[in-house]
């Protein structure tokens, strides 16, 4: 790797000079600065951005820790927030902790040792649960996804009480009252839906099969395990709500593999809008959840940060819009 002395020797300026150059410093003659970019044009050398953030006190990159970047929830979430980094001229470092807080806080130290200037964290359950004893905040986080206790952190979350309740309340409509439900287990989000569907029954007066209800794995082949339980149980559930797109994969393939008709014999209902879900026929009725603008305003947040310090900690709730299709009406409208 050519090194910054090299580039000052062929050039016959100093080190402190190249910098200059290579910071687009004032106080420089043209003619340096021409032989300067010449001979780095020449020997193709790139600058070492760690050490010179080391230097400056100051990195141009973010870090972004997300839970699982296979759902699209957080693909969407991750691509905005690029956007939004380029816009600013800052460049993102991607890591991915398959909910595992041990991975999780090996990138927060990674974070640290590449002095980023900050980070933007949708963190595992358990650090969501736990955040005081589990996150150091010595450099600007920003929380997505997650609700965090024990400590005030700027943070961009989704209304999920409100959101699960509209979904539940739409199934009620159409005159499902057995309804099964699949939820994140061990998650903020997870216990946020149950809570908004619990309140949906309670507010028409009406007690829900607790059966029905699973607590699961974010994972799509769980999505598809607890579907085959219900759908096994003497009395089965007549509407499924999957509270994740990753488990309404799972739970729309063993209702498919069960030859029941949609919303015929069965209704069907997610969260988070993905290509196929309006593919398959009939089009599946879900919450939207604005990704993209949780990746902005996430992003914001954190410039927000870098440019006061001192300021205090905000939490922005987004809400979830219900996007009604073809999978929950009972058939002949009754």
């Amino acid at each position: 790797m050519i090194s910054i002395k090299e580039v000052a020797d062929a050039a016959g300026v100093s080190t402190a000079t190249v910098s200059r150059v290579l910071a687009d410093k004032p106080h420089v003659r043209p003619e340096i600065r021409e032989r300067v970019l010449a001979v780095v044009e020449t020997l193709n050398y790139r600058p070492n951005r760690v050490a010179r953030s080391l230097r400056a006190q100051k990195s141009h990159t973010i870090g972004l820790i997300m839970a699982d970047i296979q759902n699209r929830f957080f693909t969407s979430v991750s691509r905005a927030v690029e956007d939004m980094a380029y816009e600013h001229g800052l460049s993102v470092f991607l890591c991915n902790t398959d909910e595992n807080p041990d991975k999780e806080a090996m990138y927060l130290d990674l974070m640290r040792d590449e002095n980023v200037a900050g980070v933007i964290l949708a963190p595992t359950g358990q650090t969501a649960d736990s955040f005081a004893a589990r996150v150091k905040l010595d450099i600007p986080i920003v929380v997505i996804d997650r609700r965090v206790r024990g400590v005030e952190v700027d943070s961009v979350l989704i209304d999920n009480v409100e959101a699960a309740c509209k979904i539940v309340e739409h199934l009620l409509d159409d005159g499902h009252r057995r309804i099964g439900a699949l939820f994140g287990l061990g998650s903020t989000t997870g216990r946020e839906r149950r809570e908004g569907f619990l309140q949906a029954f309670k507010a028409r007066g009406l007690k829900p099969a607790l059966e029905l209800l699973s607590y699961i794995d974010v994972r799509e082949e769980e999505g598809y395990k607890a579907t085959q339980q219900l759908l096994g149980l003497p009395e089965p559930p007549e509407a499924i709500l999957a509270s994740n797109g990753l488990m309404a994969v799972g739970a729309f393939r063993a209702i498919r593999e069960n030859k029941l008709s949609i919303p015929d014999q069965i209704a069907f209902a997610s969260f988070d809008r993905t290509t196929w879900s309006s593919l398959v026929e009939p089009a599946i009725t879900l919450i939207e959840q604005p990704t993209y603008e949780i990746g902005q305003t996430a992003t914001e947040l954190l410039l927000k940060r870098l440019e006061e310090p001192a300021r205090p900690t905000r939490e922005v709730i987004l809400k979830g819009k219900l996007i009604v299709r073809q999978s929950c009406a009972r058939h002949n409208g009754s």
